[in-house]
C-alpha cells in the first residue's frame, strides 16, 4: 500500500486536501471519485514511501488508540447513529475532527473498507490491537439487530467505568510509588557519594568499626566496583522476567500470585471479578451467546489464571451445566454474587443481575482504594525508619567512639 496526497473539490467548491492509502494511483483515484470529490492533484508522498525514512518509533513502539480515544469515539457514534448519519459518512467525519492522530489514520482506514463493502466490525477486527474482540463482536451484534446506536452506548458507559477505575488505581498507588522511587534514588546517592567520604575518614583514625558500619562499607565498596555488572544483572533479569510472563505457564502463575499478593492481592481479585461481570453483562445485553461471551471475556479480565477459569466456566456450560453451577464450582466468586445469579437465572435476567454484581464489586473497590494509602503508609514509614537506622548506626556510632577516644586520649 502506498501513500497519495492529493487536493480536491467537493460538491460545495471547497478546497480538500489530505492523504490515503491505496494500492495504486488508479485505485485513489477511485477512492476520491466515491468521496464524490473532483481530484485536481493526487501524487505518492515520496517520503512516506522511502524505506530511508522509517519512522523508528513507529516500527519499534508503534502508537495505540488510548481508552479515553474509544471513549469520545463511541460516544460520537452513538450520536451520528441516533441522528440517521450514513456509518461512512460518520466514520470519516470523526477521522477529519479528531485531534489523535492514530484514530485518524484508523478511522480512514475503517472508511475505506466500508466503501469497500465489508461490516464496520470486520473493518475494525483488521485493527486487534486498537479495537479488541469484546469490541468487535458487540458491533458484530448491533450490526445483525439494527441496534448500533445502542451499541456503542453501551460500550460508551463500559469504557468510561474501565477509565474510571484506572484513575482510582493510578491516584492510590501514586503515593507509594513517589516514596519507593526516592528510596531507590537515595540509596544510590549514600553509596556512591556519602558512605565513600566517611570510609576515608574511619581509616585515617583507624577507628574499630561496628558491624552497621562493616555492612554500610561493604555495600558501598561493591556498588562501587561492580554498578556495571549490577545494571546489567537487572536489565537482564527484567528482561527474563518480561520473557517469562509472555509465555503460557509464566502468565498464569504470575495470575495467581498477584491475587495472593499482601494488602493489595484481595483488591486486584475484586477489581477483575467487577470486570468480568460488567464485560459479560454487556455482552448478554448485546445478545452475544453465552459461551461465545465467556470466551471473549475470558481475554477481557487480563489476567491468565482468572481467564483460564472462566474458559473451564464455558467449557461446563457447553455440557449442559448452569451458570451458577458452574460459578460455584469456580471458587472465584463469593455466596453474596452466587446468590445475585441463582436469582438472575431464576428470572431470566442474568445480565442485570451481573450488572449488579459489577456494580457491588466496583463499589468496594473503589473504596479499598481510598483506604489504600492509609494501609500501606506504616509499612513504607517502617521501611524508611529501618533505612535510617542502619545509616545512623552505621555512620555515627562510630564517630562517638572516636569522639569518646579522643577526649579520653586528652585526658
Amino acid at each position: 500500500m502506498a501513500t497519495y496526497r492529493y487536493k480536491a473539490r467537493d460538491n460545495k467548491g471547497e478546497l480538500q486536501q489530505g492523504a490515503l492509502e491505496a494500492s495504486s494511483q488508479q485505485g485513489a483515484l477511485e477512492q476520491l471519485k466515491r468521496r464524490q470529490l473532483v481530484t485536481l492533484q493526487l501524487e505518492e508522498d515520496a517520503a512516506a514511501a522511502s524505506p530511508m525514512s522509517l519512522n523508528l518509533n513507529v516500527e519499534l513502539w508503534p502508537a495505540r488508540l488510548k481508552l479515553t480515544d474509544l471513549i469520545v469515539f463511541c460516544r460520537q457514534m452513538y450520536s451520528l447513529m441516533k441522528a440517521g448519519i450514513p456509518i461512512i459518512r460518520a466514520i470519516r467525519g470523526l477521522a477529519e475532527s479528531t485531534s489523535s492522530e492514530v484514530m485518524h489514520k484508523q478511522l480512514l482506514q475503517v472508511a475505506d473498507e466500508l466503501e469497500k463493502g465489508r461490516t464496520l466490525s470486520a473493518a475494525m477486527a483488521d485493527h486487534p490491537k486498537d479495537f479488541n474482540r469484546l469490541m468487535i463482536s458487540i458491533i458484530h451484534v448491533g450490526e445483525n439487530t439494527g441496534r448500533l446506536d445502542l451499541v456503542f452506548l453501551q460500550l460508551t458507559d463500559y469504557f468510561e467505568q474501565e477509565l474510571e477505575t484506572r484513575k482510582q488505581i493510578k491516584q492510590a498507588t501514586r503515593y507509594p510509588l513517589m516514596v519507593l522511587i526516592a528510596l531507590a534514588i537515595a540509596l544510590v546517592v549514600v553509596n556512591i557519594w556519602v558512605i565513600p567520604q566517611f570510609a576515608g575518614m574511619f581509616q585515617r583514625f583507624h577507628a574499630e568499626l561496628p558491624w552497621a558500619t562493616q555492612i554500610l562499607l561493604g555495600m558501598s565498596s561493591f556498588f562501587l566496583a561492580y554498578w556495571p555488572l549490577l545494571l546489567l544483572f537487572l536489565g537482564g533479569a527484567i528482561a527474563g522476567i518480561w520473557y517469562w510472563l509472555g509465555t503460557s505457564q509464566g502468565g498464569l502463575t504470575w495470575g495467581q500470585y498477584k491475587l495472593k499478593l499482601p494488602v493489595v492481592g484481595d483488591l486486584i481479585n475484586r477489581a477483575t471479578l467487577g470486570r468480568f461481570s460488567r464485560s459479560l453483562a454487556l455482552m448478554l445485553n448485546s445478545g452475544v451467546p453465552l459461551t461465545a461471551a465467556l470466551s471473549l471475556v475470558a481475554d477481557a479480565v487480563d489476567n491468565d489464571f482468572m481467564g483460564e477459569r472462566i474458559r473451564e466456566m464455558r467449557r461446563n456450560i457447553e455440557r449442559g451445566e448452569s451458570l451458577l453451577r458452574v460459578s460455584s464450582q469456580s471458587g472465584l466468586f463469593t455466596p453474596l454474587v452466587l446468590q445475585m445469579l441463582a436469582v438472575g437465572e431464576e428470572t431470566g435476567q442474568v445480565d442485570d443481575m451481573l450488572k449488579e454484581v459489577a456494580e457491588f464489586y466496583e463499589r468496594e473497590v473503589a473504596y479499598d482504594l481510598k483506604n489504600l494509602t492509609a494501609k500501606l503508609e506504616p509499612i513504607l514509614i517502617a521501611i524508611v525508619a529501618g533505612m535510617v537506622l542502619i545509616l545512623a548506626l552505621g555512620i555515627f556510632l562510630p564517630m562517638w567512639d572516636m569522639l569518646s577516644a579522643y577526649r579520653n586520649g586528652g585526658r
